[in-house]
């Protein structure tokens, strides 16, 4: 890939800064509960304190909710529908038309969408009427979820689609080098990392409760392997299971703490009678559930980064993950966690059984795992994506989309740092 006509240093754009006025568009957004509501509203307040306006446009999540309208937050409530089988989730409804008009009437600068659903579209579609430039993110691997849905047949259709979606903007924001190189070879253009940050103040060793464990049938000593995310078969629960199973022959007295809910959880109940379905838990309340573990078991192969990586270091927990994503990125194998190969799941079971059954290597772990999670501050992150959309508003209009066959340039793009 050709380097970037100008490279871009991120303290040298700080005394030029001004404020920006950025359309937010995403189909998910607090309360509900994944790792793009969370992210996407950490970097919207990250851009509020750096004094950015922000016009937020997502599906109204419930009808009798108004929409917020504080200094420099202004909210768009638009129409959307329940996802199949993810009934506490919604997804946007075509809108180009009333997109159009809003930008019409409350032009901004940028345009950042977060979702690629027909919501997203339809953003993209009403900022290259408007001529106004747009970037986008990579979230949610779709293309990799259909196979454990039965529709595997649907995997070109839909890589294509997100193909197309994303050519269509000046950046498509990734948070991983790996996965900038993996959309690089599909033919994703315009591709930049930024990464992810966590709230160490929040997710902290200290918020530990012996009560809770105690709660858990968990004694002092008792290994509890921890798992936080969505139960759902994209998120390969097979492979927790397996490893929980061959982890109790090791260690009969480890205990098994789910955090979440989804559609596999009846399935889970009948198969692991004894874990602790913990439900669904935000804030101080999730943040003691990660301090109270020992071990933080992480099989999924669907992420495009993993949040929790980042939580469950920052909470002091030995993890045990595929290497790819969030993980490859900080988690030192034999150091704060250990990596199983991509997709082996014999090995995932082998290192989550070796780790539940070695107390002394899970508190040396977990105590290095804290450690690296200082380093991942939000607000370098936040300055990032700032640097970003800054250069995004200053493009010359509609400069980087390919619309109805026709190719434009691309403007340049800060190297990610």
């Amino acid at each position: 890939m050709a380097p970037d006509p100008m490279p871009f240093v991120f303290e040298q754009l700080e005394e030029a800064r001004r404020s920006l006025r950025v359309a937010v568009v995403t189909e998910t957004w607090p309360p509900e509960v994944n790792g793009v509501a969370s992210t996407a509203a950490r970097f919207v307040e990250g851009l509020r304190l750096r004094g950015h306006q922000i016009q937020l446009v997502r599906p109204r999540q419930d009808p009798a909710a108004a929409p917020d309208d504080a200094p420099g937050f202004h909210e768009i409530l638009m129409r959307g529908i329940s996802i199949p089988r993810y009934p506490d989730l919604r997804m946007g409804l075509p809108a180009r038309r009333a997109l159009a008009k809003l930008w019409t009437w409350r032009r901004p600068d940028v345009v950042h969408v977060v979702t690629e659903g027909p919501l997203g579209w339809s953003a993209l579609q009403a900022a290259a009427k408007l001529k106004l430039p747009a970037i986008s993110d990579f979230r949610t691997n779709f293309h990799a979820y259909s196979r454990h849905y039965g529709i595997g047949w649907l995997k070109r259709p839909i890589l294509a689609y997100l193909r197309k979606f994303h050519n269509r903007t000046l950046a498509t924001l990734v948070p991983t080098e790996a996965l900038r190189g993996e959309l690089a070879s599909a033919g994703f253009r315009g591709l930049r990392v930024v990464p992810r940050g966590v709230d160490t103040r929040l997710f902290d060793p200290g918020r530990r409760s012996e009560a809770l464990r105690g709660a858990w049938g968990a004694a002092p000593g008792d290994p509890v392997l921890l798992h936080v995310g969505r139960l759902a078969p994209e998120k390969n629960i097979d492979a927790l299971v397996e490893a929980y199973v061959e982890a109790r022959r090791r260690a009969p007295r480890a205990r098994l703490v789910l955090v979440g809910d989804g559609p596999s959880r009846g399935e889970l109940r009948a198969r692991c009678p004894d874990a602790i379905f913990a439900g669904v838990r935000r804030g101080e309340d999730l943040a003691t559930h990660y301090a109270s573990g020992d071990a933080f078991l992480f099989p999924s192969l669907t992420e495009t980064f993993g949040n929790v990586t980042l939580e469950a270091l920052a909470s002091g927990l030995a993890l045990v993950a595929y290497d790819y994503a969030a993980a490859r990125a900080h988690v030192r194998h034999c150091d704060n966690g250990l990596l199983a190969p991509f997709g082996d799941g014999a090995a995932f079971t082998a290192l989550s059984a070796d780790l539940a059954a070695d107390a002394a290597r899970l508190r040396a772990f977990g105590a290095r795992a804290r450690e690296a999670a200082l380093s991942l501050d939000w607000d370098r992150v936040v300055r990032q994506l700032e640097t970003v959309l800054e250069i995004a508003a200053g493009a010359p209009p509609a400069a980087g989309y390919e619309t109805s066959g026709e190719r434009r340039t691309r403007m340049p793009m800060p190297q990610s740092t």
